[in-house]
């Protein structure tokens, strides 16, 4: 019992000490004030500057169709490079390049975001909007990998040998076997990568440029010329964003795990019968 309130008590400290800042950056956003010294009243006057900032909408346009571009793309590819990884029949090939897929997850952002800028300032490419894109799905693509691998690790292999039976091409038991096996790794690789890119700033912040520009670096740079309330404001909303993209996927996955429960509780009576 001591151990069980003991692990309780270091729970909620961990919990108070990550969601403490947070709580008071989204209470500050509703002050009258101009500064987070003191409380001048409620009001919704740095919303409505932020609505009133167009640069601010621009941007917000910008970092959700990079973000949408990005992880739609990268659980494509993803997809198909832990496919290849787990075709595999070679071990020592298997592990290579499941290393190579997580250099990128363990290295640090600004090696990367200093790599992918020399790589483009090399072969010429110019900074702005695709270079965004590319190095989001490049950081991106290995979180897919890793989501949706140990999905077709616990697939049923003899789904696919009997589809084979069956007569059924590559491209059949891709689409009626396999992809729909997989597709709760593939929505958390979907909505993990959604989630990094949103929240990216030192990959984007070397490789952005022309004008194009993310809320991550965005809020950075304001926030050097000193802290506003509309960053308050601005950031409880990603906040708010980004809570209703945890909620929309656990709901989303827990109806596809009741589903498959309900199908597991039908087959079990039918073979009883």
């Amino acid at each position: 019992m001591k151990k069980v309130r003991w692990s309780n008590l270091y729970l909620w400290i961990v919990f108070i000490l990550l969601y403490l800042p947070i709580f008071f950056l989204v209470i500050y956003s509703f002050n009258a004030g101009d500064v987070m010294q003191g409380w001048d009243g409620f009001s919704l006057k740095h919303y409505q500057e932020l609505f009133a900032d167009t640069r601010i909408i621009e941007i917000v346009l910008n970092t959700f169709v990079v973000a949408l571009l990005s992880s739609l793309i990268a659980s494509v590819i993803g997809t198909a490079g832990a496919l290849y990884i787990y075709n595999q029949s070679s071990r020592t090939m298997k592990d290579i390049v499941l290393s190579l897929n997580n250099v990128l997850l363990v290295s640090p952002d600004v090696i990367i975001g200093a790599s992918f800028l020399i790589l483009f300032t090399v072969v010429g490419f110019s900074l702005g909007f695709m270079s965004v894109l590319l190095s989001h799905i490049a950081f991106s693509i290995p979180i897919v990998v890793l989501m949706v691998l140990p999905k077709l690790k616990e697939m049923n292999t003899s789904l696919v040998a009997a589809a084979k039976d069956l007569g059924a091409n590559n491209w059949q038991m891709l689409s009626r076997v396999i992809l729909p096996v997989i597709s709760p790794g593939i929505l958390a690789g979907f909505f993990m990568a959604f989630t990094y890119s949103l929240d990216d700033f030192a990959v984007t912040f070397f490789v952005t440029g022309n004008g194009f520009s993310t809320l991550s670096v965005e809020i950075y740079s304001r926030a050097r010329q000193g802290i506003s309330l509309e960053i308050n404001a601005l950031s409880a909303l990603m906040f708010v964003v980004s809570l209703l993209l945890v909620l929309t996927y656990y709901f989303v996955s827990t109806r596809s795990q009741n589903k498959k429960h309900t199908t597991r509780l039908i087959t079990s009576a039918t073979e009883g019968v």
